[in-house]
């Protein structure tokens, strides 16, 4: 196990369960700065490694079996497939450079035409949700080229989440909302080889909250 293979499935885990790291300390009833990326490392550069105790928080606060977690650190890049049953139903997908494009989503930018792929998601999910594929790896370690994001854009995107942010000009990216004003908006990256951005609400034509992964 590898010091980046444990922090790669903490964040993973917080993804799927729609939360930030700080969210998911919360949540496990630890301070919200436990998983930040700062945290990671002591000032020597030496790794720092969660604890056990934490671990077996966050699983206990998550529902996550041991097992699965193991699955995480040994490479998977989402959990095993929810239960299915009656209520499970189909969403859209799409890839992320399609998601530019004009005719796929409408005014309110929510999705529309017949071009899209389907996924299974929960009956009790956003009615309007969808996923993206992503590419490239401006969205790593958290998102890998391949990997689904499902978006709810029901939900109220609100500082610290992983959200997806369409342009005016066809921009479409995955990133950490960690700021907000009246006037315009700030996303970190989750590859810190790509640095963050300013956008101007006006040039904004969707927010959309990332409510959990798959592969």
């Amino acid at each position: 196990m590898r010091h980046d293979e444990l922090w790669r499935a903490i964040d993973t885990l917080a993804a799927e369960r729609g939360l930030s790291t700080s969210g998911l300390a919360r949540a496990a009833g630890l301070d919200p700065t436990s998983f930040n990326p700062s945290k990671r490392r002591a000032r020597n550069g030496l790794p720092r490694w969660p604890s056990t105790e934490s671990i077996a928080k966050i699983l206990a606060a998550t529902s996550i079996s041991l097992d699965n977690f193991a699955a995480l650190v040994a490479g998977a890049r989402a959990l095993g497939p929810r239960i299915a049953d009656s209520r499970a139903r189909k969403i859209p997908v799409i890839g992320v450079a399609q998601a530019g494009q004009d005719g796929y989503f409408d005014d309110a930018g929510y999705p529309v035409g017949g071009s899209w792929e389907q996924v299974d998601l929960p009956q009790n999910a956003d009615p309007n949700a969808y996923g993206l594929r992503i590419s490239g790896n401006s969205m790593e370690p958290v998102y890998r080229a391949g990997d689904i994001v499902i978006v709810a854009p029901h939900a109220t995107a609100r500082i610290g989440d992983r959200v997806i942010a369409r342009t005016r000009a066809g921009e479409v990216m995955a990133k950490i909302l960690t700021r907000r004003t009246a006037t315009e908006i700030d996303l970190a990256s989750f590859n810190p080889e790509h640095p963050p951005r300013r956008i101007a609400l006006a040039d904004l034509t969707a927010l959309h909250r990332i409510a959990w992964a798959s592969q």
